[in-house]
């Protein structure tokens, strides 16, 4: 009994573990590096109204394109994607970065800042 609860509990961490560390962090200046290139496909999770609000210049709106995202991705399945949500404390974002990796992306990252981060630093803000 003790080993299969000891099986249970190390196969409950390694799964918490892995979904945790599943999409790797891109730093805040990796980001803006990117921006400023156009070389990531940059998705804003935070909803249609807030998106509208202002989203890091860009970023396609999740909740618009979330049924046809493979037609706004990029060709190039190794292209740089990243998902954003409202702050470090939301999690929002795993649906956009695991909707790209159903699609066959393999370059997927979150920008753990959020909206929050991205605002909280200075950063310019694009608005429809």
């Amino acid at each position: 009994m003790k080993k299969t609860l000891l099986a249970l509990l190390v196969t409950s961490l390694v799964t918490v573990s892995a979904f945790a560390g599943k999409y790797a962090d891109i730093s805040h200046e990796d980001l803006k590096v990117a921006v400023a290139e156009k070389s990531a496909t940059i998705i804003d999770v935070n909803g249609s109204d807030s998106y509208k609000a202002g989203h890091i210049p860009g970023a396609i709106d999740f909740a618009q394109h979330k049924k046809d995202l493979a037609s706004v991705l990029p060709a190039d399945k190794g292209a740089l994607v990243v998902a954003y949500c409202g702050s470090p404390s939301c999690g929002a974002y795993a649906k956009a970065a695991e909707a790209a990796v159903k699609l066959g992306y393999t370059n997927v990252r979150h920008y753990a800042g959020g909206l929050a981060g991205w605002k909280g630093a200075g950063e310019s803000m694009e608005k429809l």
